[in-house]
């Protein structure tokens, strides 16, 4: 078998592997673990809301809000995905916003046609926002597909995570946040 991956592919699994380094695997999270990244930045650039009116950090302060940076052809957010849309389905009752910011990759993936085909097809209901001239995703200064930031409820960045997994270990992130608020 012949296996080659790209040096955006093996960036980005070892970016995963060291943002997720801050909490142990299995451990009780509470708030108060959980480093301090900054104030998270607000949505900048965005062409177009989907599933949603245009939010703003400023008006989810008081909400726990998770990031999630994705583009519908990334075979690893596919994978994330049915997680994301789990956690979006049982937390947003108890607190949490979800965010989608669809960033394309590659020129078809800017078509909100292809976009919202690619939505109903992953079966995403959390608003998306189309960043297709990657403002916000220069604002957070982020650099991967997937890539998620959770925020509290005073819009701070608390955690991140880059790429597929850690999964446990985000939802138990999100209970601890929830829990702070």
């Amino acid at each position: 078998m012949n296996l080659r991956l790209s040096r955006r592919h093996v960036l980005h699994a070892m970016a995963g592997a060291v943002a997720g380094a801050t909490l142990p695997a299995r451990a009780a999270v509470s708030a108060a673990q959980l480093p301090d990244f900054g104030a998270a930045p607000e949505f900048a650039g965005i062409e177009r809301w989907l599933n949603s009116s245009a939010l703003t950090m400023a008006g989810l302060r008081g909400r726990v809000v998770m990031i999630d940076f994705w583009t519908f052809a990334c075979i690893n957010c596919q994978r994330t995905m049915p997680h994301v849309n789990r956690w979006a389905e049982t937390y947003t009752p108890q607190g949490l916003t979800l965010v989608g910011v669809h960033t394309p990759e590659f020129p078809f993936e800017r078509s909100a046609d292809n976009v919202i085909a690619a939505m109903k097809r992953m079966g995403i209901r959390h608003p998306v926002a189309q960043d297709n001239r990657f403002a916000t995703w220069k604002a957070y200064a982020n650099q991967y597909w997937p890539a998620t930031y959770l925020v509290d409820a005073k819009g701070r960045i608390r955690y991140k995570h880059f790429g597929e997994g850690e999964y446990e270990r985000t939802e138990a992130v999100i209970r601890a946040l929830l829990a702070e608020r």
